[in-house]
Formats: C-alpha cells, sequence, structure tokens
C-alpha cells in the first residue's frame, strides 16, 4: 500500500490525474520523448569523440577501457541513487537536476580531453556524467511508464526509439564537429548546454508529483530505515527477477552486436571493413525501425507474444548470421538478430514498473536496469574471451542461447491491467 493511500500527490494545479486534457497528456509524452533524445544526444556526442580524446591525454587502448570504466560504474551509481533522488525531488526537479549534472559532466570531459589535457580531469567529468546518466535513466523510464499508462497505449518502445535518434543525432553532429576541426572542448561545451536548456524547458510539461507525501498535508513521510527495506525488498521478487532475466538476454543481444558484429563479419565471414560497417548500420536501422513500430503491435498482442517472437525471431537472425555464408544471409540475419532484441529493454521497463506505487516502481526499474546494464558492460568483454578462445562466431552462441532463455521468462512481463491482463498472472 502506497503511504499516501489510493490518491497521488496533488499536482501543483491541484487537478487530479483524471482531469488531465488529451492536450495535456501529448505534452507530457512529448516532454519524455525529449529527455530519451537528450540522454542518447549526450552519450553519443562523446563517444563519438573517443579518438580525440585519446590523442590529447595519449591514452593508451587500456587506458581508454579503465576511463571509460569509471563512466560505467558512476552510472551503476546513478541507478541506485534514482529512486531516492525520484522520491526527494519528484520527476520535475530530479530528471532535470540530473541531466544538469550530465552537462557539467560533458564540459570537463572536453576541457581534460583537448583544452587542457588531464585524464583525472575526463574521469572526473566522466563520473559525473556517467551518474547523471544513470539516474535519468530511470526517471524517464518511471515517468514515461506513468504517461503510458494514462495515455492507454503502449509507448516505451517508441520512447527508447528516441533515444537512438538522440544517438544518431549525436553522432552525426560530432562528426560534423570534427571534420570542421571544432576544438572537443568547444563541442562538449554547446551540446552541453543544449542538454541543459532542452531538459528545463521540457520538464516544464510533467507533471509535478513528488513520490513522498508533503509533510506540510500532514502526511507522514515513511522513515528512512522502512524505504530503505522496501527498495530491498523488491530483488526477492521473483517476477521481477525474471523480467529482469528478459532485459538482461536482450540488453545482451543488443549490446554485443554494438561491440562486435561488425568485427564478427570481418574476422568471422571474411568480408572487408566496409562491409562490416554496412552490416552494423543494418542492425541499428532493424532495431530502431522496430521500436517506432513495437507499441501498436503491443497493444494489439500483448506483451509476452510479443516477447516470445521476438525472442524466436532474434534466435533465427543470429542461426542465419553465425552459420550463413552468403553476404544476404548475414543481412536477413542481421535484420531479423535487430527486431528480435529491439523491445525487450523498453518492455522490461514498462512491465517493471507497472505498479500503483510511484515510489516502489522507481525501486524496481531501478533493479531491472541494474540487471539490463550489466549485461551492457560484462557482455562485450565476455564475447572478446570467449572470442579469442574459441572464435568470434562462436562466442555468439552465447547470445542465441539467452535469449532462448529470455523467450522462456516472457510470461513475467503479463500486463497487470488492461484487455491482456491475467487474473492471478
Amino acid at each position: 500500500m502506497s503511504p499516501h493511500g489510493d490518491t497521488a500527490p496533488a499536482m501543483t494545479d491541484h487537478r487530479s490525474t483524471e482531469s488531465r486534457t488529451r492536450r495535456e497528456l501529448i505534452a507530457w509524452r512529448n516532454a519524455i520523448f525529449a529527455v530519451f533524445f537528450l540522454s542518447g544526444f549526450g552519450l553519443a556526442s562523446w563517444m563519438a569523440r573517443i579518438p580525440a580524446i585519446r590523442d590529447h591525454t595519449e591514452l593508451t587502448t587500456q587506458g581508454v577501457g579503465f576511463v571509460i570504466l569509471s563512466g560505467s560504474i558512476a552510472s551503476i551509481l546513478g541507478l541506485v541513487a534514482a529512486p531516492w533522488l525520484l522520491a526527494r525531488l519528484g520527476p520535475r526537479v530530479g530528471m532535470a537536476g540530473v541531466m544538469v549534472i550530465v552537462s557539467v559532466g560533458l564540459v570537463l570531459v572536453g576541457l581534460g580531453g583537448s583544452a587542457t589535457p588531464s585524464v583525472l580531469l575526463v574521469v572526473a567529468g566522466l563520473a559525473l556524467f556517467g551518474f547523471g546518466n544513470g539516474a535519468v535513466d530511470v526517471m524517464m523510464n518511471v515517468e514515461g511508464a506513468e504517461a503510458e499508462r494514462e495515455i492507454g497505449r503502449t509507448l516505451m518502445p517508441l520512447m527508447h526509439a528516441f533515444f537512438s535518434f538522440g544517438t544518431v543525432a549525436g553522432a552525426g553532429l560530432a562528426a560534423a564537429a570534427s571534420a570542421l576541426d571544432i576544438t572537443l572542448a568547444w563541442h562538449l561545451a554547446g551540446v552541453a548546454l543544449l542538454i541543459a536548456l532542452g531538459v528545463v524547458v521540457a520538464v516544464r510539461f510533467v507533471p509535478a508529483q513528488p513520490v513522498l507525501p508533503d509533510a506540510r498535508d500532514g502526511a507522514a513521510r515513511p522513515p528512512m530505515r522502512q524505504r530503505v527495506r522496501e527498495s530491498l525488498a523488491v530483488w526477492a521478487d521473483l517476477r521481477l527477477l525474471l523480467i529482469g532475466v528478459i532485459m538482461l538476454g536482450m540488453a545482451f543481444a543488443e549490446g554485443s552486436a554494438n561491440d562486435w558484429i561488425a568485427l564478427a563479419v570481418v574476422d568471422g565471414h571474411g568480408f572487408d571493413a566496409t562491409t562490416g560497417a554496412a552490416v552494423f548500420t543494418v542492425f541499428t536501422v532493424a532495431m530502431t525501425a522496430a521500436r517506432v513500430l513495437g507499441g501498436p503491435v503491443i497493444d494489439r498482442f500483448g506483451r509476452v507474444p510479443t516477447l516470445r517472437v521476438l525472442a524466436a525471431t532474434g534466435v533465427v537472425g543470429l542461426a542465419l548470421f553465425i552459420f550463413g555464408t552468403e553476404p544476404w544471409l548475414l543481412v536477413v540475419g542481421t535484420v531479423l538478430w535487430g527486431i528480435g532484441a529491439s523491445l525487450g529493454f523498453p518492455v522490461g521497463m514498462s512491465a517493471a514498473a507497472d505498479v500503483p506505487e510511484r515510489r516502489l516502481a522507481a525501486a524496481r526499474v531501478s533493479a531491472v536496469a541494474i540487471i539490463g546494464y550489466c549485461a551492457f558492460l560484462v557482455g562485450p568483454p565476455f564475447l572478446g574471451f570467449l572470442g579469442q578462445q574459441f572464435g568470434i562466431l562462436n562466442a555468439l552462441l552465447v547470445i542465441l542461447v539467452l535469449m532462448v532463455i529470455a523467450g522462456l521468462a516472457a510470461p513475467a512481463a503479463r500486463e497487470r491491467t488492461g484487455p491482456h491482463a491475467r487474473r492471478g498472472a
């Protein structure tokens, strides 16, 4: 039971959620689209300039890996801290605040990566960037799930497609900045300014609903010990852990493709680097297109059948990619692989947040996000180790097995409400 009973905290304009107009709901949805876009935009902006950072700081390849690891560790800390921040600050201030932290981090990365070359400054910047991006990941998914629940349509896949749109825009702008010989510091400072301004404008259209009750309204705030216990209790929820298994398998399939698919085309199948890059592009286009189109499919058939079909599609695609010998088989396999992996992460986020209590939703999303991000962090080096021992194509068989497991765990994502819900499920 939520500490505020059956009623959510009042909006600043004292209107109930039931009285929101369609225009207000659409503005809310678009605001979350914008936050997803800005998150992807920031991520791609600095990652596309890693070669410039390496050159100015004179880092080795191993050094670059350790620098990136600092941002990854900070991301996990952001995921853990997000429920508490969301409870204390509410979605508006919470998302705006952590995205401003992201912006400050980007400025420091730009300064340390070019203007005043310093590995420590880059690490400090990535720590801020990673923490802010990890925290906003939970917040925007919780708020996105709330928006799609009130609108009554599946929107999370499209929201994650906007993240992909942001990465494309960020990478494109970074390529242009590099081609025009714009220094890293000026480029990332400009990106930081766009992100900070963009999020401040966007969150104005997000309902101001703090998760915890306001003491001024006479509601008792749960003690810290109780809130910590509730946050940890979600890890004992078998259904939530199975949702995490779905996200683990699908995130492993997505992250490993990002890191290894081009190299697998070259080293595994013997094609040239241009073909490898082209195949990777096919994967990203297939995944983004599936996310754009995925919402109506889920609304029509439900989460469970959709996830099962997608898992099977991914397995077939991986089999064609691994065992195919002709270029067209690789392309078909890559398309099916991208489609199969496309909706597991966003649907898992929706399923985790599919509870009445907003505070509990934040803790659940944080938990499954940590599981999913572990796949992104551990997957690439693990496949690299297996690839070194057994060949990269054989290493990809691990993804195939994980997608089968994700398909078997699909019933855990069943809707709790709506036409596809089943009592007792």
